[in-house]
């Protein structure tokens, strides 16, 4: 068997193009592409790679996906690339508040139907 090596490659193909990455997989979900930022840093001590996005509160269910699958997805191909860069990756994710939300930033429950959040009753305490 011959001893195969890896063929030089130029220092820009060892940092993959992570913000361009990013910006492909994200752009399709929101409905202002414009409104998306990122942010990647490298850190080369550890072969760190951070990656921070940021977007319109609106799109963040469509980004998310139903049970959190989209943004899963996401995170594993950039985490994929990474790997085969010889780097680990954290991505963030910070955005304004998601539509659905009551004051406290807990979860509104929806109306199915008219995909609204519903107002609950206020419930007095016993006495």
């Amino acid at each position: 068997m011959s001893d195969a090596t890896a063929p030089d490659l130029p220092d820009s193909a060892a940092t993959p193009d992570y913000v361009g990455v990013v910006k492909f997989l994200l752009e399709p979900f929101l409905e202002s592409p414009a409104s998306l930022k990122v942010d990647c840093e490298v850190l080369p001590r550890n072969s760190r790679v951070l990656v921070r996005v940021a977007f319109d509160g609106e799109d963040r269910g469509r980004v998310y996906g139903r049970g959190g699958r989209n943004i899963q997805a996401i995170r594993t191909v950039l985490q994929g690339i990474a790997r085969a860069s010889g780097h680990s990756l954290h991505l963030d994710v910070f955005g304004g508040q998601p539509a659905g939300r009551d004051e406290g930033g807990r979860e509104a429950p929806v109306d199915r139907r008219s995909g609204s959040a519903k107002q609950m009753p206020r419930r007095s305490r016993p006495r």
